[in-house]
């Protein structure tokens, strides 16, 4: 195989959710077509990775120092919903359970994988409770051992300030990502959210 090939091949690899065989084909789809998608997409990779970064309050994906949902005031409605990544963001967004804030902590806390308290963005939950009077959080967090010893990290780090703490319900299943979850099921576990 041609190096520059079997580079490029290896870079799609490593993507997440993408393996080795699926890499190959969307290489070849890419340096096959003959309409210019290959560069139109290399173009706007490099203007994305350079403009786009996580919001300075939530980490929310933006091309601005605050993002869209931190700027709306409908949205500033004491509600805060902690969530792992961008992608749970997204699917809370379609199935439009969710009016309020986010807040992306980047991962769950797992001794195995090396994942510390200082590797997530936890630090800046309890200065949002205070600044934008937040008076519930939502944990729409894995339901897997690592996102529950997550959820108990931030419960115990906020400690005593006046707000609600609230989980998903049962809809979401043991060891479920959001990711994979159908809308119908996801208005239910918000619906029926719990006191924690």
């Amino acid at each position: 195989m041609n190096p520059k090939i079997e580079k490029l091949i290896k870079q799609f690899a490593k993507l997440p959710r993408v393996g080795n065989r699926a890499a190959q084909r969307i290489v070849l789809g890419l340096l096959q077509d003959k309409t210019g998608r290959a560069t139109a997409l290399a173009e706007t990779l490099m203007e994305t990775s350079a403009t786009i970064h996580p919001c300075k309050n939530c980490a929310v994906l933006t091309d601005g120092d605050i993002c869209e949902f931190c700027r709306d005031n409908v949205r500033e409605n004491g509600t805060l919903c902690v969530v792992r990544d961008m992608a749970d963001v997204w699917t809370l967004e379609k199935s439009s359970v969710f009016h309020g804030r986010y807040h992306i902590i980047g991962g769950l806390l797992s001794g195995a994988a090396g994942v510390m308290p200082d590797d997530l963005n936890i630090n800046g939950i309890a200065k949002r409770i205070t600044d934008e009077k937040i008076t519930e959080i939502i944990f729409a967090l894995p339901n897997t051992i690592e996102g529950k010893t997550t959820q108990h990290y931030i419960m115990s780090v906020i400690g005593n300030a006046d707000v609600k703490f609230t989980e998903l319900a049962s809809g979401v299943p043991l060891g479920g990502d959001l990711d994979y979850i159908d809308d119908g099921t996801l208005t239910l576990a918000f619906g029926d959210r719990k006191t924690l």
